[in-house]
């Protein structure tokens, strides 16, 4: 057969794809590996029993399920749902937000595949504007959503702050940050994905000016912050106007089967997405907006998120935390200050061998991370410490992070002993 030259970006293996090929075979295999790779939510069972509780209301009220399962929502998406989330943020956080503010969509990277492909690309036969982040690293499946010959991506390094010895805290270097003409949209993860960190309240109102003043959208991926799932372990205030673009999942909260996006935005932002969800997807799915619809209009979502989610990720974190202190305290690894999120990012400095062979290394010995080198879509200088580093998540069973951090201390000082050697 012959294929289009779409089909080109198809064939590179990217990031993305092996994560979740990792995924899938090792859940479809029923294998013994410790899966300290991917983003899946841990099962909360108070969150569990929230969404089978509102599950079986709607099983109870008449033909709630049926209408459900049986009929398409509007391209923007389910109307009770969107009202439900308008009223909440309006009331909670004074946002001016509408009905025609809100869109959903099929996942967050549905949604990004939209928002960066309607404000970077080709513009005109002399125009082409890409995607800024304004610190690096970032989320592993932005990097390959852009369509076209051409990279659609730049990104700023950061600043490193060694907060002691054995942490450290990536921070926005102003003083290198440039919208340019070219720049057609910003956006970062808050917290970040993959290092946990929470961009300051200061760093995010220096952005927002920034990206209002070159009249570009500031697009905050909150798929792990604010307002929900609220996974942020540090002080943080919500932010949005119309110059933001705020983007949410329903995944983290624990649905992430569900795949439901949600994009805030002005209504011109909201046209376009409407208008994208009817031709590639013709609407977004009903399930997952049906099960948090009432959890929203009783705000029993915004209490379950500060009760019961954070809690349990940020006493998770501090755990993985010690485990890291614990088992690798002969070897020179750092951790990003963790500050949100489901991770901790590793940094093993001067590391003898590149992330990648430590990936496949650990792969082997039937444990599963991420090699740091594909969380920097944009870098595109040469840098040493994105190949030193590595994503490893702390949402799984204590039993299977004790065993992987184990197995990950023992590749990486058997990789130090070789240089020694």
């Amino acid at each position: 057969m012959q294929y289009s030259k779409f089909s080109e970006q198809f064939k590179s293996d990217s990031g993305i794809l092996r994560l979740m090929q990792d995924l899938g075979e090792a859940v479809n295999q029923n294998t013994a590996m410790q899966m300290l790779g991917g983003g899946n939510p841990a099962a909360i069972p108070a969150v569990q029993q929230a969404f089978r509780v509102e599950m079986e209301k709607m099983l109870a009220a008449g033909r709630a399920f049926e209408d459900m399962i049986g009929n398409y929502d509007s391209p923007q998406g389910n109307h009770a749902f969107i009202d439900a989330l308008a009223t909440l943020l309006s009331q909670r956080f004074g946002w001016r937000v509408q009905p025609d503010n809100i869109a959903v969509t099929n996942g967050s990277q549905a949604s990004f595949g939209i928002l960066f492909n309607l404000f970077a690309g080709q513009f005109s036969p002399r125009e082409f504007r890409k995607i800024l982040f304004p610190m690096t690293p970032e989320y592993i499946g932005y990097a390959d959503v852009g369509l076209g010959d051409q990279s659609i991506f730049t990104a700023n390094k950061p600043l490193i702050e060694r907060l002691d010895e054995r942490t450290f805290k990536y921070r926005v270097d102003f003083a290198r940050l440039n919208i340019t003409d070219e720049i057609g949209a910003v956006c970062l993860s808050r917290p970040t994905n993959p290092s946990g960190n929470v961009v300051t309240d200061d760093e995010i109102g220096k952005l927002h000016q920034l990206t209002r003043a070159a009249d570009v959208p500031l697009i905050i991926d909150g798929a792990y912050g604010l307002p929900f799932p609220g996974i942020v372990f540090t002080p943080a205030t919500p932010l949005w106007d119309e110059n933001i673009i705020l983007c949410l999942s329903l995944s983290k909260l624990g649905l992430p089967g569900a795949r439901t996006g949600i994009i805030v935005a002005n209504p011109e932002v909201i046209s376009q997405i409407t208008r994208s969800n009817a031709i590639f997807t013709l609407s977004p799915g009903r399930f997952g907006p049906s099960l948090a619809t009432r959890l929203l209009q009783n705000q029993q979502l915004l209490s379950l998120c500060a009760e019961t989610i954070a809690p349990y990720y940020r006493a998770r974190s501090r755990q993985a935390i010690a485990l890291v202190h614990d088992l690798m305290a002969d070897l020179p690894v750092r951790i990003h200050s963790s500050e949100g999120a489901i991770f901790l990012w590793l940094w093993l400095p001067e590391l003898p061998i590149s992330s990648e062979t430590l990936y496949q290394r650990l792969k082997r010995r039937g444990v599963l991370v991420i090699a740091g080198q594909h969380f920097f879509p944009g870098l595109n200088q040469p840098w040493q410490h994105r190949h030193e580093c590595l994503r490893v998540t702390y949402a799984s069973e204590p039993s299977q992070l004790r065993r992987g951090v184990e197995i990950i201390a023992t590749e990486a000082r058997r990789a130090y002993s070789q240089r020694r050697g």
